[in-house]
């Protein structure tokens, strides 16, 4: 009998990426960063391949490196590199790396020396975030170094890519803005001679509303595990994770009980209280203290008083519940029950960060499909 649960369906990962698969004439990235947000890395990179993707996308060496334990072979990026890591552990095992200065582009060079095979490399130019990449004044004297470093033997230039500041929000003027700098950035590689490979910019948003930023390779992320980028809008997804617990305790109470810490709820009628066994240890924010969702058999309430470190309290009026039964936090939403969107707009956040403080927890992961490579 179990507790609490996060439950991840890989057959709508698996449809997720065919449906983005579908829609596009580039090869699909999937990625499977911050542990498959949240849905487990390994199963949600397994479930993607199946779906059609042909690549991985990773933030890490460390987790590169795991698809690698893990026995995955398609192709892997890592672009978050902080200097001093054991980059040649990545070259050695078949790792594409991100460079975005001369800094980082001389220790992929040491990197392929001492592994002794060519580092493959993608070339990041910041096209307007303001965040990782080469700045346009420094994007040529970096595509210059790389030519010469591919020239030698050092490295093999894969791709060049960016990555969008307001996809999620169709029509905003800073997605031409950015494209034509990628345009741009591109036309410079090609007069010092680099031709990459793969040209890739585009995140889930841009990948369901923007074919024009497709180029050879699209990079969903949150679209991968169900949910939209863009708010309003589903595109035909399906959410893979399922976030619930069993009622541990219900107790009938008169009106004017407080409940949780600070009593920040009190209640107004007799009323009955349910106990439920998930807190912030467990990815429940604390700001969704009397605001989260919860239903129980189809029926939504929400959080009554604080979020406590291990639990959250319930006020489910006259509704007859008893130890055992289920409360569900946020699920698919087919059955009118909250989804993890609703958490967001509850707490004023965005999906992302709702499925990955879930799936990221002491809160046991199951699958309700397992995927060879």
């Amino acid at each position: 009998m179990w507790q609490a649960e996060v439950r991840v369906d890989l057959d709508a990962i698996r449809a997720n990426v065919a449906r983005l698969r579908a829609g596009t004439s580039a090869a699909v990235m999937a990625v499977v960063k911050g542990d498959g947000y949240g849905h487990g890395m390994v199963p949600a990179a397994r479930a993607a391949l199946a779906g059609g993707a042909t690549w991985l996308g990773v933030c890490t060496l460390d987790e590169a490196l795991g698809l690698r334990r893990a026995g995955i072979t398609a192709p892997v990026l890592a672009w978050l590199l902080a200097p001093g890591l054991p980059l040649h552990e990545g070259v050695a095992n078949d790792i594409d790396l991100s460079a975005a200065s001369l800094g980082q582009l001389d220790e992929m060079i040491t990197a392929g020396q001492t592994a002794q095979r060519p580092t493959r490399v993608h070339l990041k130019i910041d096209t307007g975030l303001s965040r990782g990449g080469a700045t346009a004044d420094d994007w040529p004297a970096l595509v210059e170094a790389a030519a010469k470093a591919q020239a030698d033997g050092a490295i093999e230039i894969i791709g060049v890519w960016s990555h969008f500041v307001y996809a999620d929000a169709p029509g905003h003027e800073t997605i031409d803005r950015q494209l034509d700098a990628f345009r741009d950035a591109l036309a410079v590689a090609e007069r010092l001679g680099v031709r990459p490979q793969l040209r890739h910019i585009a995140n889930s948003a841009a990948t369901l509303t923007r074919p024009d930023a497709h180029f050879d390779l699209v990079r969903p992320g949150i679209a991968v595990y169900g949910l939209s980028p863009v708010p309003g809008e589903r595109y035909g997804l399906r959410p893979a994770m399922t976030a619930r617990a069993r009622i541990m305790l219900t107790k009938r109470v008169p009106a004017g009980t407080g409940v949780s810490y600070g009593h920040t709820y009190t209640t107004d009628r007799e009323t009955t209280l349910a106990v439920v066994p998930l807190g912030y240890a467990d990815g429940v924010p604390r700001h969704a203290s009397n605001i989260g969702p919860v239903a129980i058999d189809g029926v939504r309430h929400t959080i009554a008083g604080r979020v406590c470190m291990d639990q959250i309290v319930l006020d489910v009026g006259d509704q007859p519940v008893a130890p055992g039964d289920v409360a569900t936090l946020f699920g698919s939403g087919d059955n009118g029950g909250p989804t993890a969107d609703d958490w967001a707009d509850a707490i004023d956040t965005i999906n992302y960060e709702i499925v990955t403080r879930f799936g990221s927890t002491r809160v046991n992961r199951v699958y309700d499909k397992e995927d060879g490579e």
